[in-house]
């Protein structure tokens, strides 16, 4: 391939995917309008109704424009995509009052007398040394906060296979109603998470670490979680990804609870650091 025909494949990448995250900030701003809108008001629904049927045919031309583009040398790159900026947490909102008397595994005690009050919005990281107990302590945050109806929240284990079928496709996993236009939805946003068409339709089990970290970032955006907690949540990521998943969560407006190594994470995303310490958990400074 020469170079002239590098840069108009670049060039080509950049419009496409620029295309992409305008469709699905608009395609997800009138999705959650169609599901919010009052029975009370027909005319606007029926509009609704004709701009997501719209959005819907955009859906499937840029699908095939996607399938056209200049191929270029496969070079990973950062991915493409956001969460909805409408996702909100009131401020106050209580999240978690959780106290843990002993924090234990198989009879071993990890750590004791642990006590965190959050209120929204927020964004923890919690430290820790080695075998203290963290992932321990955020599986039982996730069990406490998992069957709120009144927020939505996304649960990202370090072991993914805890939360995948390892059988399904990427598509399988991701899809809700099996509608073919869900479909052309959900391919369209693997794309622009630098999926290939042929990893939409392997299994799982045959991705990397950092395609199946994508898998499930992907559903959290999808599913518009306003709660995520995160159990080292860039540890996958590449090198050109981890910037923009930082970013990604920096910007997102929900509430985060998340363990990480990252310092870079922790610097640019949390606002408030907890240690827990054999003793408890304490408000700390990097």
């Amino acid at each position: 391939i020469t170079l002239p025909e590098k840069i108009k494949g670049k060039i080509e990448k950049v419009e496409y995917l620029n295309q992409l995250e305008r469709y699905r900030q608009i395609y997800q701003r009138v999705n959650h309008e169609q599901a919010t809108i009052s029975r009370q008001d027909p005319h606007h629904g029926q509009l609704l109704k004709k701009k997501m049927h719209s959005l819907k045919s955009t859906g499937k031309r840029l699908e095939k424009k996607g399938e056209q583009l200049t191929e270029v040398p496969d070079i990973e790159e950062a991915i493409m995509i956001r969460f909805d900026s409408t996702i909100k947490i009131p401020q106050g909102k209580k999240i978690i009052d959780l106290t843990i008397e002993r924090l234990q595994i198989h009879q071993r005690l990890l750590s004791k007398h642990i006590h965190l009050s959050l209120y929204g919005p927020c964004k923890i990281g919690i430290i820790g040394k080695n075998g203290v107990g963290k992932s321990t302590l955020i599986k039982e945050i996730a069990q406490l906060l998992l069957p709120r109806t009144d927020i939505k929240v996304a649960y990202m284990p370090q072991n993914y296979d805890d939360l995948l079928d390892m059988k399904q496709t990427p598509i399988e996993y991701l899809i809700k109603t099996k509608e073919k236009d869900e479909y052309s939805q959900v391919r369209t946003f693997l794309g622009s998470m630098k999926y290939t068409s042929d990893e939409m339709e392997h299994p799982i089990e045959a991705l990397s670490g950092g395609q199946k970290a994508k898998i499930l970032f992907l559903k959290m955006i999808l599913d518009r979680s306003d709660v995520l907690i995160l159990d080292e949540p860039t540890r996958n990521f590449s090198p050109l990804s981890t910037p923009v998943i930082r970013d990604i969560l920096k910007n997102y407006s929900g509430c985060i609870i998340s363990i990480s190594h990252d310092r870079k994470y922790l610097h640019e995303v949390c606002d408030t650091l907890y240690e827990l310490r054999e003793d408890g958990l304490f408000e700390t400074i990097l």
